[in-house]
C-alpha cells in the first residue's frame, strides 16, 4: 500500500472520522433547546449556554482550571528550559538519569500519580492547598515542555551562536539574542502543550482538589454523577473551543508536524 495511495488516505479519514464524530455529536446537542441529550435537535438554541452562568460552581471551576493550566505551565517552562539546555547541550555524569527522571511522569499512569500525590500531600499537611496542586500538576506537564525543548535544542545550529561570541557577545547577551530567538518556537509550543494537557487533566486531579480547589474536568465529573442534561454538552463544547483554539495557536506558532517528529 502506498503511502498516500487511495487506501492509505481512507483509512486516514475512518480513523478522523471515528475520533471526530463524538466530538461533533457532542457540540450539536449543547446547541439543542430540549430538556434531554437528544439528536435530532428540534431546532438550535444557546439556552444551555446561558444555563452556564446560572450555575457558579462551572465559573469557579473554570477560574480554577485556568489559573492552575496558566501557572502549571509557566513554571514547567522554568524548570525544563535550564534543564532542556543542559541535557540537550552538555555531556556529564547522570545525563541519561536526570533525563529519564524528568520524563518518568510520561509513562505513570494517572491513577498511580493520583493516589501517590494523595498520600504525600497527606502526610505532610497540605491536602487542599491550591500551591500543592500546582506542584501536582507540574510534575504531569513538564515532560512535554520538556521534549519540545530538547526538540528545539538538539536541531540549534551552534555555529551562530560561536559567531556572536567571536565578535565579542557576552554568554549572556549569545542566550538572549542569538539562543533564545532561536528556541523560541519549541519554548512556546511547550508552554502551549503543558497548559492544554493541565487544563484537561482529570485522573490525577480527582485526587487532590478540595470544594476549594476544584478544577473543571472534575466539576464536570461530579455534575455527570448527579444529573445528564445538555448543560453538560455545552459545558464540554466551551473546553472543546478552549482546547481546540490552544492546538491551533500550537500549530501555527511551533506546527504540529516538527512536534511529532520531534517526540520520536
Amino acid at each position: 500500500m502506498r503511502k498516500n495511495g487511495p487506501l492509505a488516505l481512507a483509512f486516514h479519514a475512518i480513523v478522523m472520522l471515528f475520533v471526530l464524530a463524538p466530538l461533533a455529536v457532542v457540540v450539536l446537542v449543547a446547541f439543542t433547546p430540549d430538556e434531554t441529550l437528544t439528536l435530532p435537535t428540534h431546532g438550535l438554541s444557546v439556552r444551555w449556554f446561558r444555563a452556564i452562568l446560572a450555575y457558579p460552581d462551572f465559573i469557579a471551576a473554570f477560574v480554577n482550571s485556568l489559573k492552575l493550566a496558566v501557572l502549571s505551565a509557566t513554571l514547567s517552562l522554568a524548570i525544563a528550559l535550564p534543564a532542556g539546555l543542559a541535557i540537550g547541550r552538555a555531556r556529564f555524569p547522570g545525563r541519561d538519569l536526570l533525563n529519564a527522571l524528568m520524563l518518568s511522569p510520561l509513562v505513570i499512569p494517572g491513577l498511580v500519580l493520583g493516589i501517590a500525590f494523595l498520600r504525600f500531600f497527606a502526610v505532610i499537611g497540605a491536602t487542599g492547598s491550591f500551591a500543592w496542586l500546582v506542584v501536582a500538576h507540574m510534575v504531569i506537564v513538564t515532560p512535554f515542555v520538556l521534549r519540545l525543548v530538547l526538540a528545539a535544542t538538539t536541531g540549534l545550529e551552534r555555529s551562530v551562536e560561536h559567531a556572536a561570541q567571536s565578535l565579542g557577545a557576552s554568554a549572556w547577551t549569545t542566550f538572549r539574542r542569538v539562543t533564545l530567538p532561536l528556541i523560541l518556537p519549541g519554548i512556546t509550543g511547550g508552554w502551549l502543550l503543558a497548559f492544554i494537557n493541565s487544563f484537561d487533566e482529570l485522573t490525577m486531579s480527582i485526587f487532590v482538589t478540595s470544594p476549594q480547589t476544584v478544577t473543571l474536568p472534575v466539576r464536570m465529573y461530579m455534575y455527570a454523577t448527579e444529573s445528564i442534561d445538555p448543560m453538560m454538552a455545552s459545558v464540554s463544547t466551551l473546553v472543546i473551543a478552549v482546547t481546540a483554539g490552544a492546538m491551533l495557536l500550537l500549530d501555527r506558532i511551533y506546527g504540529l508536524n516538527r512536534i511529532l517528529i520531534g517526540n520520536h
